[in-house]
């Protein structure tokens, strides 16, 4: 009897100290919730980041891709043919979903990490990791590109995406005080 009796008690006291952590939790991820996501701020910062995104891209391409890729397919005619409504159009999407992601992922980073060096860093390299690492690794997998770009175009893609993130936190430190350094 006294040997339940002490299991009881030891039952009790787990879910005594999983009820406290459960309530710690719960009141971690309602600070987090409280600094809400403000539409207005995101696209005002992902417009003036995207004028980074879209100088690097351009920069990147016409300095350095496009000449790769119209000396790897030297059979294809219009590689590397930028002034085309439909392909500055598909570019502008392009550079407005990479925007937005940086813009969003730093976001997220900044709720958790604060708005500092750590959360820039972890942004930037999920953001170049998930996109262009995959991208480019893809591609010269695939065949369509040589590895040896990848060591040119990586370093410049994650440059890129360091800087977009340090843009989106100096924006956020401008426009939202809900995110704190």
């Amino acid at each position: 009897m006294q040997k339940l009796g002490s299991e009881l008690l030891a039952t009790n006291l787990g879910h005594i100290a999983c009820f406290h952590l459960n309530v710690n939790l719960l009141k971690s991820i309602e600070r987090v919730m409280k600094k809400n996501f403000v539409l207005k701020e995101f696209v005002l910062i992902s417009l003036i980041t995207s004028l980074w995104v879209n100088i690097s891209e351009l920069v990147r391409y016409l300095g350095y891709v496009r000449p790769k890729m119209q000396e790897f397919f030297p059979y294809i005619l219009e590689m590397g043919k930028i002034w085309d409504i439909q392909i500055l159009a598909v570019w502008g999407f392009w550079d407005t979903l990479l925007t937005c992601l940086y813009v969003f992922l730093f976001w997220l980073c900044a709720l958790v990490f604060g708005n500092n060096l750590k959360s820039i860093v972890i942004s930037g390299v999920m953001s170049w990791a998930f996109i262009f690492v995959l991208y480019w690794v893809a591609t010269a997998n695939m065949l369509l590109a040589e590895w040896s770009n990848l060591f040119v175009v990586l370093p410049l893609a994650l440059l890129e995406t360091l800087v977009a993130s340090f843009i989106a936190s100096r924006l956020y430190v401008r426009y939202n005080s809900k995110l704190s350094r």
